[in-house]
């Protein structure tokens, strides 16, 4: 079984990378061969400063490494560092409709919004479409709001299968349902788009800022909350704090008597015990950087071969070879 997954270095990351993807993504590397990339080819639809791409790829390597990816288990590289993936985006996208694309909600939602958006964010899926293709992948670990992607590549494969004849494995998506949509500082998806996001790492104080930010209604303290379990900071703490610590607060906020203020700061606490341990990693591994570089360029020659053997299966059986 192999296991593909990719995240973007358009900014820091974020509890929704971490729970969304990357989390899953590191316990799934005990149950087959994974294939994870730094999706810098993505992020060129929305980031255009080519000293913050870098710095960012850096510090995506830096995070999953520091959060518990293991190159011996798993196949770490950057995603233009296999250029193979661009070509067969073109095969795919000469068999893709434009409807299904106008209907992808990474277009959809960000084009509504009144985002900035541009060619590379319409053909997106396709490009994913490549990056799940090219390496054989069976499984494909995501959050709720890419699991459309998914589907179109389903769909894209079996269409270039059925016109040139078997060719690609048809990939499956694998959801956590509890914790695929994360909600951000503003009720919101947590998002870099939105700036409603709560980082990973980061200055405390800065974190502690955004944690004490997150947007509440106006009922005091002593009334109770019938609707505990939808308050943001509660569902947040559920995934950084004990199950018992998170029902107690829970518990407290519908008996009312608990003031906002306090359980923002109970969430702070858990989050950032949470990550010390991660912490402890990155500022280790910042310090041997040439291990860093090592290990994706080790992923990157592990990666490009099995592309190129499946991009010229590809080329062969649409009778480029």
């Amino acid at each position: 079984m192999r296991i593909l997954s990719g995240i973007q270095p358009s900014g820091a990351l974020h509890l929704g990378n971490y729970f969304g993807m990357m989390r899953p993504a590191i316990e799934l590397q005990e149950l087959g061969e994974a294939f994870y990339f730094i999706a810098d080819y993505h992020s060129m639809t929305s980031l255009f400063d080519p000293a913050e791409r870098r710095q960012n790829s850096l510090d995506v390597a830096l995070d999953f490494l520091a959060c518990g990816l293991d190159p011996k288990k798993s196949v770490f590289f950057k995603q233009s560092d296999v250029p193979e993936v661009c070509e067969l985006t073109w095969l795919l996208g000469t068999l893709t409709p434009m409807g299904l694309l106008e209907r992808c909600h990474s277009f959809k939602d960000k084009s509504a919004k009144g985002l900035p958006v541009n060619f590379g964010l319409f053909a997106y899926p396709v490009l994913m479409a490549a990056d799940i293709l090219i390496y054989d992948s069976n499984i494909v670990p995501v959050g709720q709001d890419q699991k459309q992607h998914v589907e179109v590549a389903r769909d894209i494969a079996i269409k270039f299968n059925e016109v040139y004849g078997q060719t690609f494995v048809i990939p499956e998506p694998k959801i956590r349902g509890e914790v695929a949509k994360v909600p951000g500082t503003d009720g919101e998806k947590m998002s870099k788009s939105y700036g409603n996001t709560i980082e990973i790492f980061g200055d405390e104080k800065v974190l502690r800022k955004k944690i004490m930010g997150i947007k509440m209604d106006s009922r005091t303290p002593q009334e109770p909350k019938p609707d505990a379990e939808q308050n943001l900071a509660i569902q947040i703490l559920k995934l950084v704090a004990p199950p018992a610590v998170a029902k107690d607060f829970q518990d407290r906020l519908r008996a009312g008597g608990l003031g906002y203020g306090d359980l923002k700061k109970a969430l702070f606490e858990h989050y950032w015990n949470y990550f010390a341990e991660a912490r402890k990693k990155r500022a280790d591994l910042v310090s041997n950087l040439d291990y860093v570089n090592k290990v994706l360029a080790d992923g990157a020659a592990k990666a490009r071969a099995k592309a190129q053997e499946v991009l010229q299966r590809a080329r062969k059986a649409s009778g480029l070879e």
